[in-house]
């Protein structure tokens, strides 16, 4: 499978340090966004220290048994998801570990969004409100499902998604890596296309763009510019947070 990828991060307008981490290793189809939460710069200590540790996971040749399923056999997709949780619970260990040795560090964590693209496959793992979004056919689609009070309270039909958009307790994490503790990731697998765009980002793109708009930027740019584009959009849209934004295209499988 031949994969093309680009990816930008920028600090944006109001906060001095970027605490999202990013990997593009294009060689093993692994693709990652991290936004990292905590002060004293511990927010960019927990997002390297998951990123490093889900990349470590999931391209080592040792296979923990706590990566294994208890029963006697399991298919190979099930086998990546399940290494994904590991090395999501991993990271989440590592660095709770890292916040007792410092102090000053208490209280960081980080989201997490994984893609694993290999054998005609796109498997992905998620924790927290970064986000992976599929192109295919012009048609954005929105693969992760926030981990927030704000999406709860959509689930549950008590807020509108436009609203949800603007209320102040929207980016409240019900789920992050490191802060609380063991979590239970979101992970899916799902064949993947000539042509298909996936794009990873952080928090600082989709607070000013929503979903229609993304789609339009992606639909409108070309593939080479689409990172860099879409950080600028969330800059001029008058994002608060940093912006992290990964896209990866399927050139052939």
């Amino acid at each position: 499978m031949q994969l093309e990828a680009f990816a930008r991060t920028d600090p944006g307008p109001v906060r001095e340090n970027n605490e999202d981490n990013l990997l593009v290793d294009i060689d093993n189809g692994l693709f990652i966004v991290a936004d990292g939460m905590g002060g004293h710069a511990a927010g960019e200590v927990a997002s390297e220290i998951a990123v490093h540790t889900v990349q470590e996971v999931l391209l080592h040749d040792h296979d923990p048994e706590e990566t294994r399923l208890d029963r006697e056999a399991v298919d190979d997709d099930e086998a990546i998801r399940e290494r994904l949780r590991y090395g999501m619970n991993q990271a989440s260990v590592r660095i709770r570990k890292e916040a007792l040795l410092n102090p000053a560090r208490t209280g960081m964590g980080t989201t997490l969004t994984v893609l694993l693209l290999e054998d005609h496959t796109a498997h992905f793992g998620h924790v927290g409100d970064s986000r992976l979004y599929l192109l295919r056919d012009n048609k954005i689609k929105r693969l992760t499902r926030d981990h927030t009070v704000v999406q709860q309270e959509i689930d549950a039909g008590r807020l509108t998604p436009e609203l949800a958009r603007i209320v102040p307790h929207k980016n409240i994490l019900t789920q992050s890596v490191g802060y609380h503790g063991p979590v239970e990731p979101d992970t899916s697998t799902r064949p993947v296309l000539p042509g298909d765009v996936f794009v990873l980002c952080s928090d600082g793109l989709t607070d000013p763009i929503d979903d229609a708009s993304l789609g339009r930027i992606c639909r409108s740019t070309p593939f080479e510019d689409l990172a860099e584009e879409l950080v600028q959009q969330a800059l001029r849209k008058g994002t608060e947070d940093n912006v992290t934004v990964v896209v990866v295209r399927v050139e052939d499988v």
